[in-house]
């Protein structure tokens, strides 16, 4: 076995109605609270109520900035972390999805820290312990920010969309409740759902791997392909959507210590110049053709995750059933309805060439099997244009 180190210094409390602990946990924080959320509509509304009503009668000033969107931008977390400097936050709250999640985490950067958020992306020194504490409450289950020390934020003048990554803005605590899940459509549901596979499938194929990655990441992708079709089926069913929240967290704990690789590098490209494309559109977009670039490389493991989804594989070779494995993951895109191309969501070739371009400015597609060039990604993007 290789060394490896893993590192989660988060703290996970999960389960149903646990969010109703969030005032006891960030009042081991201090006084006051900025609430980062997206802006409230019918089917949040007592969610939020309830998340500031708790955080009152543990005895805590609430702000409330609600100007999270997705792909947030760095104009969005300025306007945050102004708030938070105004009100003295001693806690920064992330309610939502990922967006939100990651907002929270750099606007906790920027309000303690020389210039804006942007200055201490991943290829800095990185934020310092002054970040002020996080508290992550999720309610789509696929992002992991959660659990993960990663704030993706977009430039907002030039579409230009990077992260933060650095062991100074994992969350404090992740409040992990399925409850505040149900209320996801199906469209939703199936987006960050198909977003849980790709973390735990993409740490699993890093060349950062290591046993334990491999051993969470498997777990999960076996609950996702069971129980991501039954959340879409059925909102309200409660064990799918515990389900999902555990495989989401686990997804978090996979890319933290391993990463992600050239599908994530490449979706964070087209959300930085396509913003009305949603990261898991972009990723179900781009991994027909990237299963077929990589699974060669990593035959074992495209052989594993195939039976999952085909279990019928399992009496076929390693290599036969890695080769099948891109047709088994083609059939679980299908089933969830998300089959779908860059042309189905207005993506245009001239935007592809822009996104390939800058398909190396990001690290993760180095974490691949096999490693892509430019030329390469412009290709596979060009071939995820349209599908039959």
């Amino acid at each position: 076995m290789k060394n490896f180190n893993y590192f989660a210094p988060t703290e996970i409390v999960f389960g149903c109605g646990r969010v109703d602990e969030v005032g006891v946990i960030a009042a081991h924080y201090g006084k006051s609270a900025l609430l980062v959320t997206v802006p409230e509509f019918p089917a949040v509304a007592p969610l939020y109520a309830k998340v500031k009503a708790k955080l009152k009668e543990a005895g805590l000033e609430v702000a409330h900035f609600d100007g999270v969107i997705p792909n947030p931008t760095t104009d969005v977390v300025t306007a945050g972390a102004d708030l938070a400097k105004k009100v003295k936050a001693d806690v920064v709250i992330g309610l939502g999805g990922g967006s939100s999640m990651d907002t929270a985490k750099a606007i906790a950067v920027e309000a303690t820290h020389k210039g804006t958020a942007w200055d201490y992306l991943h290829y800095t020194p990185g934020p310092t312990e002054a970040t002020l504490p996080i508290i992550a409450i999720g309610t789509t289950a696929g992002t992991g920010s959660q659990t993960t020390p990663c704030s993706v934020i977009t430039k907002t003048e030039t579409k230009d969309k990077s992260a933060i990554w650095h062991k100074n803005i994992f969350p404090r605590v992740a409040i992990v409740d399925p409850d505040t899940t149900v209320t996801m459509p199906h469209s939703v549901t199936s987006q960050t759902g198909f977003d849980a596979f790709c973390h735990n499938f993409e740490a699993y194929l890093s060349v950062n791997a290591n046993p334990l990655v491999e051993t969470l990441a498997i777990e999960a992708i076996k609950i996702v392909a069971e129980y991501l079709p039954k959340a879409i089926e059925d909102g309200a069913n409660i064990e799918a959507r515990s389900q999902m929240a555990w495989a989401d967290t686990l997804g978090g704990l996979t890319n933290a210590s391993a990463g992600v690789t050239l599908p994530h590098g490449l979706g964070m490209q087209v959300g930085g110049h396509c913003p009305h494309v949603t990261h898991g559109q972009a990723l179900a977009i781009i991994y027909p053709e990237f299963t077929r670039y990589t699974y060669q490389s990593a035959i074992g493991k495209f052989a594993e995750v195939g039976r999952i989804f085909d279990p019928t594989l399992a009496k076929e070779s390693d290599a036969a059933a890695a080769e099948k494995s891109c047709a088994a993951i083609d059939s679980f895109l299908k089933k969830i309805n998300l089959w779908i191309g860059f042309k189905d969501v207005n993506v245009t070739k001239e935007d592809i060439r822009a996104i390939a371009d800058c398909g190396q400015v990001l690290g993760d597609y180095k974490n691949n099997p096999r490693v892509a060039t430019i030329d390469e990604m412009y290709d596979l993007l060009t071939r995820s244009y349209e599908r039959k």
